[in-house]
């Protein structure tokens, strides 16, 4: 890394306990037998500040915004509530647009061996294989952009308050944490694939044909043994794969597809919410407005409220 700044000699202390010894990617790094996580703050506004790693890493935003320069990508924003997976050795140019003294960005880089991730991969596979045989579980590193999950998020604090603890056990709860974080980025990029690339994985993956079926009638009354059936699987067997690479169980899919619909059609100034309603596969009202708001936080008149300025 090659910050650039004016150097500040013991005159204020950073948000992690450490004194400051730039105002431009000021960092604080805490170590592993696996892993390393480094804690950076910046202070003043930068441009094209060059940072690699020489592991896989993962960095995550966690107050302000960085502009991104990786190589193949145009630049981007990246803000609180996202991670990015690099590979190592990878080289990331980052300007800092809107860094203030009061107001500083800060963010994590947290690299991880390529052995300790192959290990934990491999164990997954087989002891959870996939529902396909010809697919497995793997980790993409090579800029995988992606949104924070609340479990990935929780976990995440969980690390920097584990990596910062005095605590005899520090080292096996850290390993276990890092173990999951493997696991659930994982799981986010599977389910990602299923469900942005559905038909790209339509022909090859039984979940992925069920979530094309499921989208394509949404209208009509759909059962787990209905689903497991298209899967050729056993319903228990069905309904275990189905939450593992999903994340959710089949019915809360449905329910939050339909949900996804719903807005769709709400976002239609012609339709009412009752349109909303059997439109997106709902037979009650009542139903549809409590299933909206447990999803969404809102009742639909609200949401069509925000939308156009209507009662």
């Amino acid at each position: 890394m090659r910050p650039t700044g004016k150097v500040v000699k013991n005159e204020a202390v950073s948000a992690w306990g450490n004194r400051l010894d730039t105002l431009v990617e000021n960092k604080l790094t805490l170590n592993h037998d696996s892993a390393e996580l480094h804690l950076y703050e910046t202070f003043q506004q930068a441009n094209l500040i060059q940072l690699r790693f020489n592991a896989p890493v993962m960095t995550s935003m966690l107050s302000g915004r960085k502009v991104m320069h990786l190589r193949e990508m145009e630049p981007f924003n990246y803000q609180p509530g996202e991670s990015l997976l690099l590979p190592s050795d990878r080289l990331m140019q980052i300007d800092f647009p809107d860094a203030t003294t009061n107001e500083p960005t800060r963010c994590l880089a947290l690299t991880i061996s390529d052995e300790f991730i192959r290990e934990t991969i491999a164990e997954l596979n087989e002891q959870v294989p996939r529902v396909e045989a010809v697919n497995e579980w793997q980790l993409d590193v090579d800029n995988y952009l992606l949104q924070n999950d609340p479990e990935i998020s929780s976990l995440t604090d969980k690390l920097i308050r584990l990596f910062r603890e005095n605590n005899p056990f520090k080292p096996f709860f850290i390993k276990n944490t890092l173990r999951e974080l493997i696991v659930r980025l994982s799981q986010t990029q599977v389910r990602a694939g299923l469900l942005h690339q559905t038909s790209q994985h339509i022909n090859t993956n039984r979940l992925a044909y069920v979530v094309a079926y499921i989208r394509e009638n949404l209208t009509r009354a759909l059962s787990v043994e209905d689903l497991s059936d298209k899967a050729c699987l056993s319903k228990s067997h069905f309904f275990r794969l189905f939450k593992s690479e999903l994340g959710i169980s089949p019915a809360q899919f449905i329910l939050t597809e339909r949900i996804q619909l719903s807005k769709a059609i709400l976002s239609n100034p012609t339709k009412t919410i009752t349109d909303a309603c059997y439109e997106s596969g709902f037979n009650s009202l009542t139903h549809f407005s409590h299933a909206f708001r447990s999803i969404e936080h809102i009742c639909p008149r609200q949401f069509k409220r925000q939308l156009f300025g209507v009662n």
